[in-house]
């Protein structure tokens, strides 16, 4: 059974898709054969806008993490050789602090089926039934329906794609970098102006949860070699925003330190 074919689906698709031609032709006496491409870049930045809410409970989220820190410690010392109990002592924790460890997954599930919408309006050349003209759109000469990885072996005709689908990798890989290290207290893109307390440190600032950081930024660009360039440049726009907004609320929401 096609996906396509359910009537939810296939609805919710044409919408988006009669929505996005519909901004590209606003956009085209400005962004001219780009203007796809701004279209998305510019439905990025709208839901982005309306997570912000999101990113600011995150924050909150993290900065209450940082609080709980000697604590946890003082629990995984205790109950480290009792995982069943160590769990239930650091939910019980969470809970009495009013936060969850989970509390910064919200801004990437919420924006997982925006993903999915416009990963499968720039790979079917059919929508509702109807040709999608989204996929004669182009971004500097490389098909927004095109992938780097699909572009390989592609010869001549592939080279635009290589390139801007390459470059969009590639700069995705580097604010996901960027972004990790933003996420640590004392990290090379934070300017604390005091210094941390003792035991204070931020919830990402273990080497395994830095790891396990580093290895999802990597996927996000791993990802992006296989979509459509114009849900690579989805990911882009979202990471970078990511980036920026946690800049900001680490200063306005810093972690507890002391002078």
């Amino acid at each position: 059974m096609n996906l396509l074919d359910l009537p939810l689906v296939s609805t919710v698709l044409d919408a988006a898709y009669r929505a996005l031609m519909g901004l590209s032709d606003l956009l085209e006496p400005v962004a001219g054969g780009a203007a796809a491409a701004a279209a998305v870049v510019l439905l990025t930045l709208a839901v982005r806008a309306l997570l912000v809410p999101v990113g600011v409970s995150q924050a909150k989220a993290e900065r209450d993490r940082a609080r709980l820190a000697p604590r946890l410690a003082e629990l995984q010392r205790r109950h480290g050789d009792d995982p069943q109990r160590l769990q239930r002592a650091t939910l019980d924790l969470y809970a009495e602090a009013g936060t969850t460890p989970f509390a910064g997954c919200l801004p990437m599930l919420a924006q997982a089926p925006v993903v999915g919408v416009v990963y499968a309006l720039f790979l079917h050349a059919q929508i509702a039934g109807h040709g999608n003209a989204l996929l004669g759109h182009t971004l500097w000469g490389a098909p927004l329906g095109s992938s780097l990885v699909g572009s390989l072996g592609g010869g001549a005709a592939a080279v635009p794609t290589l390139v801007v689908a390459g470059a969009v990798v590639l700069l995705i890989a580097l604010v996901g970098e960027l972004t990790r290290r933003a996420s640590l207290p004392g990290g090379r893109l934070a300017v604390p102006r005091t210094t941390p307390a003792p035991g204070a440190a931020g919830p990402l600032a273990g080497p395994g949860l830095q790891t396990a950081l580093g290895a999802l930024q990597f996927m996000t660009a791993v990802i992006a070699c296989f979509v459509p360039l114009a849900a690579g440049l989805y990911l882009l726009v979202t990471v970078t925003w990511t980036l920026v907004q946690r800049l900001v609320l680490r200063r306005r929401y810093p972690f507890e330190t002391v002078a």
